[in-house]
């Protein structure tokens, strides 16, 4: 079945009842059996889940500790059968010695043993540290539970494609936790045991915590924690499990349930292994173990996939005020440097009336406001042709006027007339001759008129047109600085939005015109209604789908047919596969043809995880060849 390179996950919170093996063992074999049912392949409960956490001196009773030797032995014969791995806590002596440790266990096999390393002063008492078994020259078994395993921190398991390993409560918290060394070396999931407190701020400091270290260590990070049951003599337990993805919380549990609980989420490893060829450089290290646990369970992702995905990546809802502010700030940033270096006298932007000159044209306002300098510097130039339409001109006129910048308007049809009988052209034949040279008589108008003002051409084109070529080559493809380069097309619109909203209220009703307009570079000659006839999605497709797949096929390196796969589970109430299937490929051709025309842009700010300047970013030979990536799908 196909994995699309995604691993089911699960935290797992029994009610406990303190000391009671007998009940918890129950509790943790009827988890154990739903996780099951549901396909999951790593489960994790929480610390000391066997006894329960808060037993204190009751952990130095032998028959307790018997107990839960035990309960481990018959939660590893219920597990028989089961193409699962669950990990459960115990206290475990050794070598006259009592540590705390998680048990691993698949398919009636206890497959290893993790001691805690770093301990709370109340663990201290009790329990010796699991440095113990560190730093030795040799490797420590143990015979327990009717079986003979491995015992250290420095374990890691395999099952299928996935490497995991466990760290225990404190050893998160410690400056440098355990699962830093092994993250280095290769694991993709830390199944992290625990049974943390609730006090005040705790929750929102270990929901900053968990994303940021499961960010840092670049893993799938399942936190279980102890919940109902355990002693409120002095503390309260919540059972807040939740489980991370490289920084992202793809599943919460709800805290202070009074019921066991299981929360189940799908991280992608094939993710996880991409964003890390291209991050980390240092070499893994060698002193851990890793033993292999056979096949992950056979779980269909087709069917269910536990998390959500987001249909736009580049404007997601959530954040998309900070985002938006930011991603201005960087534009403004890197335009008004770039101004100021050279000394410009002025800055020519041309205005169509659409969404990408008009970002463009609200960066170029904002670094002039930024530097000191009058709008009135700021050279806005419209070009009606052929197909402008009486709206997107009158919105960049009204544009112009609104943001209090120098207007001009230079139409292009008596130069393109002489163009075309300079070339023999028949001006009648709306092909891409009479495109082009459309895109590039206004893109020669920019540059001489920055020449005439002792100015820089600022370029209007977006990451989605240089994704698939939507370029006339030394056309709009070209400029002096093209702000919106590493802003999608999705993310333009709302950028658009925001700033009509938050910096621009006096063109604020233009602006969202502007966004409400069909997207078009109005080369062909407007209908007899005088309505844009040439509209771009119809040609290349909805830019929210390209903008999907540019983003996981650069970001995240996926193959196609896994982005058709995510594309499905994203848009399928919106777009069909056969539809889905059709712009995926006019994406791939067009990508791939198109290189040449990436591989010689002009400079641009890069405003996020994905870019396409040859100079850094997207390396790629403008020859390669399509075929692979398309039969593929």
């Amino acid at each position: 079945m196909k994995t699309y390179g995604f691993v089911r996950t699960a935290a797992a919170v029994p009610v406990v009842k303190v000391a009671d093996t007998g009940f918890n063992t129950d509790e943790i074999c009827a988890l154990t059996e739903k996780a099951y049912d549901r396909k999951v392949t790593i489960v994790v409960f929480p610390e000391l889940c066997i006894t329960g956490s808060t037993c204190g001196d009751l952990f130095s009773q032998t028959l307790l500790v018997r107990s839960a030797e035990e309960s481990a032995e018959k939660i590893a014969a219920f597990s028989k059968g089961m193409n699962m791995v669950m990990t459960v806590g115990a206290p475990v002596p050794y070598a006259g010695r009592l540590y705390n440790c998680s048990i691993v266990i698949r398919d009636g096999r206890i497959a290893g043993i993790v001691p805690k390393i770093h301990l709370s002063n109340e663990d201290r008492r009790i329990f010796s540290s699991g440095s113990d078994f560190l730093n030795a020259d040799k490797d420590f078994e143990i015979r327990y539970a009717g079986q003979k395993c491995p015992i250290s921190p420095d374990l890691q398991f395999k099952v299928g494609d996935t490497v995991f390993a466990v760290e225990t409560g404190e050893d998160l918290w410690s400056p440098i936790p355990p699962s830093s060394g092994q993250a280095m070396s290769g694991v993709h999931v830390i199944a992290h045991p625990s049974a943390e407190n609730e006090v005040l701020m705790t929750d929102r400091y270990r929901s900053r915590l968990l994303s940021q270290h499961s960010a840092g260590t670049m893993t799938g990070y399942i936190h279980s924690p102890a919940g109902f049951g355990e002693s409120t003599r002095d503390n309260v337990y919540a059972g807040a499990a939740s489980i991370w993805e490289n920084g992202e919380c793809l599943k919460e549990n709800e805290r202070y349930l009074t019921e066991s609980s299981l929360i189940i989420a799908d991280i992608d490893i094939e993710k996880l292994d991409n964003i890390r060829k291209k991050s980390i450089c240092s070499p893994a290290l060698d002193r851990f173990k890793r033993i292999s646990l056979g096949e992950a369970n056979d779980t269909s992702f087709e069917t269910e996939l536990c998390r959500r995905i987001e249909p736009h990546p580049f404007a997601p809802e959530e954040d998309l005020d900070y985002r938006c502010r930011e991603i201005l700030d960087i534009q403004v940033a890197g335009l008004a440097t770039r101004l100021n270096h050279i000394s410009c006298r002025s800055a020519v932007v041309g205005i169509s009336g659409g969404l990408d000159s008009t970002l463009a044209l609200l960066v170029t306002v904002l670094a002039f406001d930024k530097l000191g300098w009058s709008r009135e510097r700021i050279i806005g130039v419209t070009m009606p042709g052929y197909g402008t339409t009486s709206r997107t001109r009158n919105n960049a006129s009204d544009l112009m006027d609104g943001l209090g910048i120098t207007s001009r308007e230079i139409s292009i049809a008596a130069a393109c007339d002489q163009h075309f009988k300079d070339i023999g052209h028949d001006r009648n034949v709306t092909d891409v001759t009479f495109e082009n040279s459309q895109a590039r008589e206004r893109t020669q108008i920019l540059m001489d008129v920055a020449n005439q003002t002792g100015g820089l051409v600022v370029g209007t084109g977006d990451l989605s047109e240089l994704a698939l070529g939507w370029a006339t080559y030394n056309g709009d493809h070209m400029s002096m600085y093209g702000v919106n380069a590493g802003v999608p097309k999705t993310l333009v619109r709302s950028l658009v939005c925001w700033a009509a909203a938050n910096r621009f209220g006096n063109v604020s009703e233009i602006l969202l015109d502007i966004a409400d307009t069909p997207i078009s570079p109005e080369l062909l000659p407007a209908d007899e209604h005088g309505e844009i006839q040439q509209v771009t999605e119809d040609l290349v497709g909805p830019y929210e789908l390209h903008d999907f797949f540019i983003y996981n096929f650069i970001r995240f390196g996926y193959a196609p047919a896994k982005i058709m796969f995510l594309a499905r589970k994203a848009f399928g109430d919106r777009y069909d596969n056969d539809t889905i299937r059709k712009w995926l490929k006019t994406f791939l051709r067009r990508f791939f043809n198109q290189q040449f025309k990436r591989s010689c842009l002009p400079d641009g700010p890069k405003v996020g995880s994905v870019g396409l300047s040859p100079r850094g970013d997207w390396d790629m030979p403008s020859d390669a060849w399509s075929t692979l990536f398309q039969n593929s799908i």
